[in-house]
């Protein structure tokens, strides 16, 4: 991802989202060329020249102060995922910022596998990428579609625009695909050297033109908290919380758990998941015996 070209692309995004009369500016007639706000509008509202500013949305991000990033971020109107972002990207290009990825510790540990595995509600290790690096058997039972994919290891962006279920399992689909295409711009603003995220991005730009269009959109999501509503092909539909637990050792990789409220249906179907995931595992293990 080229930074520069990222950063003005991803303000002039912002700023064409917002009306003079959403940023609280009066009211003036004729045609407007631009869509939304114009930068000198941007700048006027920041408390910055026209020139600096017109410099800063071409990508030159690097010696902004936090309290300019946080102005221009006032002015455009930005969420907390947003204003993060726009952070990020501003100490990527900073002046001494890394040009080489470091090294980090693998979160992967057996202790961690033991965690997950003493969980009683589905739970799944992913990174930014959106990877699942491991999984206890609930948490492969509830997204037991995406464990059967060629392509390992599993991938949630892939699965939801390159495998046909995938649109049977969302309830809503398009909120899900939203949902991951910013969690993959957030990620990538966060770590730009991260080679196989690249690689990811333009695998799923050549092979899906959906995914294309959503990119091209520039929104971004830290993926946290929320709920999914799902059709399992095994127990129907579920509505689910997920939660994320950073992982020591990359603050990108994450427990996620999902869980549903006491004595609702979704609570019911989790307990039919478990009963089935149990019923595959002792099948599993039988099929391994003879074998």
């Amino acid at each position: 991802m080229e930074l520069q070209q990222e950063i003005r692309d991803f303000l002039m995004s912002r700023r064409a989202r917002i009306t003079p009369e959403q940023a609280g500016l009066p009211y003036v007639g004729g045609n407007r060329r631009v869509q939304g706000l114009r930068r000198e509008e941007v700048a006027m509202l920041a408390g910055l020249s026209v020139e600096y500013y017109t410099r800063l949305e071409r990508g030159n991000l690097g010696g902004a102060s936090e309290s300019v990033l946080d102005a221009i971020a006032r002015a455009l109107q930005l969420d907390d995922d947003e204003r993060a972002h726009l952070h990020a990207l501003a100490r990527n290009v900073a002046p001494g910022s890394p040009r080489k990825r470091p090294t980090r510790t693998s979160p992967m540990t057996a202790s961690v596998q033991q965690v997950l595995d003493s969980m009683s509600v589905p739970a799944v290790v992913q990174n930014g990428r959106l990877d699942v690096l491991a999984a206890n058997d609930l948490g492969r039972a509830l997204y037991a579609d995406l464990f059967e994919m060629d392509k390992q290891p599993p991938n949630f962006a892939r699965y939801a625009f390159l495998d046909p279920r995938a649109e049977d399992f969302y309830a809503d689909i398009e909120e899900a695909r939203d949902l991951l295409v910013a969690v993959l711009r957030a990620t990538a603003g966060r770590d730009p050297l991260d080679q196989k995220v690249t690689e990811l991005i333009g695998e799923l730009s050549a092979r899906s033109a959906d995914f294309s269009a959503r990119w091209a959109k520039h929104n971004v999501h830290r993926h946290l908290r929320g709920r999914k509503v799902i059709n399992h092909p095994i127990v129907g539909r579920m509505d689910l919380a997920y939660d994320d637990f950073a992982l020591p050792g990359d603050p990108q990789v994450s427990i996620t758990t999902y869980t549903a409220h006491p004595g609702t249906p979704s609570a019911d179907g989790l307990s039919l998941l478990a009963a089935w995931a149990a019923t595959q595992k002792r099948s599993q293990t039988t099929n391994d015996r003879v074998h």
